[in-house]
């Protein structure tokens, strides 16, 4: 019988190499035994040598009662930031508070919420957690990316250009609101995330009380634009000190709520038909009135001639009855039978 083998401790295995391309022997390099070169291997660098220090995130997330427009809006920022996170939708009971704890959570220091009112309206809050400040916005004229079809199109996780109206630096609201959204558009400096190229750009301005943002690509033929989107409109409510709530540091004199807004189109709208009625109701008053009597005029009837008369035929002798045939043969037929009598008689 064959001799039972001890058993040894497991030989340690040896680690594996990352795969790399063949490169070119060495010419210094001796062929081995069989006469072939040894390969070298090595790891590429990666694409960015710095360090990323700027390490801002923003928490991108909205309430609950949104409609699909704005889930995709909030879905276009996502791509668009390398920098953002998400989170679930948050319940309506609850204070707007406890967002500044969800971003603690998330380790965000800044943060886009959106909060639907009446499954119609749209707010926007952008804040600087959690300290403050913080603005809220009414969002209008939303158009997402899928919606808009533009020929546009961008690398995904590229860093943007921020390029900014110059009424924002004539006035303390607008230049805390463009600080507020360089810190939050902008995409920190070696993000792993981002790509090192800066191939579109975010533009706000200000138009008629409002801030319109649009995002545009960069051709490189010739620095060019053309739009990718989404776009939307900011209107400015209020800057609060502290986030999501505090002392108020602006309010927008120019805004006019969406309540508002419905409740001038009604009253608008009755007004008219108020007038309508008024005018019906005049007009019945003066058909009723009473009618003024003209005099005769006696020019009127100077072109008047008279008609000639007529003598009156009256007829003694009752015409004959004309038989009701439906069918032309049968009356024909009858025709001629009284034709034959005709004949017979004055012959």
């Amino acid at each position: 019988a064959a001799a039972k083998r001890k058993r040894a401790a497991p030989a340690a295995r040896p680690k594996k190499r990352a795969k790399a391309a063949p490169s070119a022997p060495h010419p210094d390099a001796q062929p081995g035994p069989e006469g072939a070169v040894p390969q070298e291997y090595s790891i590429p660098p990666p694409v960015s040598q710095g360090k990323w220090k700027n390490k801002e995130r923003v928490l991108i997330f909205s309430s609950r009662g949104i409609n699909f427009r704005t889930r995709h809006l909030m879905q276009d920022l996502r791509t668009l930031m390398p920098h953002s996170k998400a989170d679930t939708k948050m319940d309506r009971k609850d204070q707007l508070f406890v967002i500044n704890e969800v971003c603690e959570m998330k380790n965000c220091s800044k943060c886009i919420f959106f909060e639907a009112k009446k499954k119609q309206d749209l707010y926007m809050w952008l804040s600087n957690t959690p300290q403050g400040p913080s603005a809220k916005f009414l969002v209008q004229n939303v158009h997402t990316l899928a919606e808009l079809k533009m020929t546009g199109n961008c690398l995904r996780g590229s860093r943007p250009l921020l390029s900014f109206d110059p009424t924002f630096d004539k006035e303390p609201h607008y230049a805390l609101l463009k600080e507020l959204f360089i810190q939050i558009f902008s995409t920190p400096q070696y993000h792993p995330k981002s790509q090192p190229f800066v191939d579109h750009v975010f533009t706000f301005t200000i138009t008629d009380e409002r801030i319109w943002f649009r995002n545009y690509q960069i051709i490189e033929e010739d620095a060019s634009l053309v739009e990718i989107g989404p776009r939307f409109v900011l209107n400015l409510i209020k800057i609060f000190q502290g986030s999501f709530g505090g002392p108020t540091l602006y309010e927008n004199p120019h805004y006019q709520s969406p309540n508002m807004h419905r409740r001038l189109i009604r009253l608008s709208v009755a007004a008219k038909l108020r007038e309508k009625q008024q005018v019906k109701e005049v007009q019945k008053i003066k058909k009723k009135g009473s009618k003024v009597l003209i005099e005769d005029d006696p020019t009127e009837a100077v072109f008047e001639t008279p008609a000639e008369e007529k003598p009156v035929e009256i007829q003694f002798v009752k015409p004959e009855s004309k038989p009701i045939v439906k069918d032309k043969k049968k009356l024909r037929k009858i025709q001629r039978k009284k034709q034959k009598k005709l004949f017979r008689t004055e012959a």
